[in-house]
């Protein structure tokens, strides 16, 4: 089998350090060829200057475009008559691009429903609760479950429960009070939370799923001669075995659970996981990525997330990309790694693009006095033609920024080096003119498609009528900008 032929096309800055990753990917089932269009900073490339001055490679089966490029794909596929894409946005990136064959995991599916607790049910309007329904299910929750308070009364359940169907959610009621969970049942309430065998006559009563408890703590056997009569009937459920807290029950209720699947394996089992995200003083992100590897292997099918603490207020959002991550990845017969990172929170696993010496190279290199910024293992570079510094604090760059009279390029500038040191701190990517990313935990998009897609980003607000100027300009006189670096392709 002949190797591929891929052209990179990128720009002059970028063109030295492309050629040796290139050698590097070269194989025999491989063989990357760098080409020059001629402008200094790739990103300012257009359709319309690559339509003019790009010349592919003979055989080339593929154009890989840098990953900030703003064309149009479509138009340049028809155009030169083979594919174009658009690559990583840091060439640091550009051998796992590779490696896995240039395709975004695809976190469409998943195997997991949510149900996503409002605890203080009991204390709402059906208006409020209508509210935190339609956020809840924005983030990804499948199932909508009213929590019902000790002690308290809930009187308009009933229209709660009808409100949020013909709202289009799916409803649970969840109540230690026999007769609250019977209403719910009659009020057509879609499952119950939760029932033991000592209360299963309530599940007579209505269509509601049933989830089944152990009649006491930890009695297995009470939980599985619940399962048993209700198997008998023909009826469905989910069991729950209950994830108790650290230090009060953790790993015991955790082999519990495998216990159960190991006694029943096909047995529709749920996992509540408040007991541990609320009540341990840690970042939610990582708590929920361990108990979905146990949910995955487990292959439990739902989970019960409650996000009443602060700390714990994305805990569905973050349930619902880890459900898919490590579908997508026990799909792949695959480790949990390289499905998009959207619980990779306060560290990146490659957080620095550039090496000091790199930067160096390429600031050496720079002929204009448009400021860049990097971060790197030794600090933060800012750099243009007139120097090049490292420091971590943005008050250690001030004195060599010469932006006197200048308050909106201050202003950026003061913004961006209070990134890169937050970057540099924690351990994550920094790229100049884009937000540092958060994964789920700080996610903007505008729907949970868009953030499942992991498209391209457009460009941000920051300079955009100079970097526009710019780029319409950059054909005749190429020039670099504030957001051009070394890291485009």
């Amino acid at each position: 089998m002949s190797a591929e032929t891929v052209a990179l096309v990128t720009g002059s800055l970028a063109e030295a350090r492309l050629a040796r990753l290139a050698d590097e990917l070269r194989s025999e089932t491989l063989q990357p060829q760098v080409v020059n269009v001629g402008v200094k900073v790739a990103a300012l490339m257009t359709a319309e200057i690559l339509e003019r001055r790009l010349k592919l490679p003979e055989n080339a089966s593929r154009a890989v475009l840098p990953g900030r490029f703003r064309g149009d794909l479509e138009r340049l596929s028809r155009h030169f008559g083979v594919p174009f894409e658009r690559g990583p946005e840091e060439l640091a990136d550009l051998p796992g691009f590779f490696g896995r064959g240039g395709v975004e995991p695809d976190l469409s599916r998943h195997d997991c429903t949510i149900f996503a607790e409002i605890v203080d049910a009991t204390m709402l309007s059906a208006d409020e609760l209508l509210a935190k329904s339609r956020a809840l299910r924005a983030d990804g929750a499948d199932v909508i479950d009213l929590g019902c308070l000790p002690d308290t009364p809930f009187p308009n359940l009933e229209a709660c429960i009808a409100a949020l169907i013909a709202d289009g959610a799916k409803v649970s009621v969840d109540s230690a009070n026999p007769e609250e969970l019977a209403r719910a049942n009659r009020a057509g309430a879609h499952y119950l939370l939760s029932l033991s065998e000592a209360t299963l006559a309530i599940a007579d009563e209505g269509d509601a799923v049933p989830i089944l408890v152990p009649a006491a703590p930890a009695d297995m056997d009470s939980l599985l001669r619940a399962m048993d009569a209700l198997e008998a009937k023909g009826r469905r459920y989910l069991a729950d075995p209950i994830l108790d807290p650290i230090h009060f029950g953790f790993t015991a209720s955790v082999v519990r659970y495998a216990e159960l699947r190991r006694l029943r394996p096909d047995a529709p089992i749920l996992m509540g996981i408040g007991n541990v995200t609320e009540l341990t003083d840690a970042d939610t992100t990582g708590i929920n990525a361990i108990l979905m590897g146990m949910i995955s292997e487990l292959r439990i099918e739902a989970v019960l997330a409650v996000q009443v603490s602060p700390h714990c207020r994305t805990a569905v959002r973050e349930f619902d990309r880890a459900r898919r991550e490590f579908f997508a990845a026990r799909e792949a017969g695959s480790l949990p790694q390289g499905f998009g990172g959207g619980l990779m929170a306060l560290r990146d696993r490659r957080p620095v693009a550039s090496s000091p010496a790199d930067i160096a190279t390429l600031a050496s290199e720079v002929r204009d006095r448009n400021y860049r910024i990097e971060v790197s293992d030794d600090g933060v570079h800012v750099y243009n033609r007139d120097g090049h510094h490292v420091g971590v604090d943005p008050f250690d760059h001030f004195p060599h920024l010469a932006v006197e009279g200048d308050a909106g390029h201050a202003f950026y500038l003061g913004v961006e080096t209070a990134r890169a040191e937050i970057a540099y701190r924690l351990g994550k990517r920094y790229a100049q003119d884009e937000a540092l990313k958060f994964g789920v935990a700080g996610e903007t998009a505008e729907s949970l498609e868009e953030a499942h897609k992991l498209s391209f980003k457009n460009a941000g607000a920051t300079l955009q009528d100079k970097r526009a100027k710019r780029a319409r300009r950059a054909d005749a006189e190429p020039a670099a900008s504030d957001a051009g670096q070394d890291s485009d392709t």
